[in-house]
């Protein structure tokens, strides 16, 4: 890894971060899932941009990911794509507070998605997400206010309830 590597440097600002001052067994579990997940591939695609794909930490980071394919489908988690767009059509200002990662991906108009597990803000681009993207895309993850929203008596968790009550099967 050389060290001015901008990508070894968006990994060193996403593990400086820290959970202490936060219970996440206190999140709401489908979002505290879609946060980790989101880390997760955050984390991964930088790590592509900075060590050989076929490094221990890629090879570790891809069998995470494709374990999560299938957790993704289970219980409530399946209805948090939906929500989301749910949240822009609801809740915009809501949906305007949500990290930019999760606008893009899991908004439907939006062409962004993830892509053997690498995020991809344009399909039609070849070029590599901005390193600084990376560094804005952490902070909003960190920010406080959205760490608190995601508690399961919070705003976020409380907007997820309510919308799964609206849109379970009777």
């Amino acid at each position: 890894m050389d060290a001015d590597n901008q990508y070894a440097q968006a990994l060193t600002h996403l593990y400086e971060k820290s959970l202490i001052l936060h219970d996440m067994a206190l999140f709401n579990k489908v979002l505290a899932f879609y946060f980790i997940d989101s880390i997760a591939h955050l984390d991964y695609t930088a790590s592509i941009y900075t060590y050989n794909y076929q490094s221990p930490k890629n090879i570790m980071g891809t069998e995470y990911l494709r374990w999560r394919i299938d957790e993704e489908k289970k219980s409530d988690r399946a209805q948090f794509p939906a929500f989301i767009n749910w949240l822009k059509r609801e809740h915009p200002e809501k949906f305007a507070r949500l990290p930019s990662l999760w606008q893009m991906i899991y908004d439907t108009e939006d062409p962004a998605s993830y892509r053997s597990f690498r995020i991809v803000l344009d399909p039609d681009s070849r070029n590599e997400i901005p390193s600084d993207m990376f560094f804005i895309m952490i902070d909003e993850f960190f920010d406080p206010d959205f760490l608190k929203s995601l508690y399961a008596d919070a705003s976020l968790a409380t907007l997820f309830e309510a919308y799964i009550a609206q849109n379970s099967p009777p």
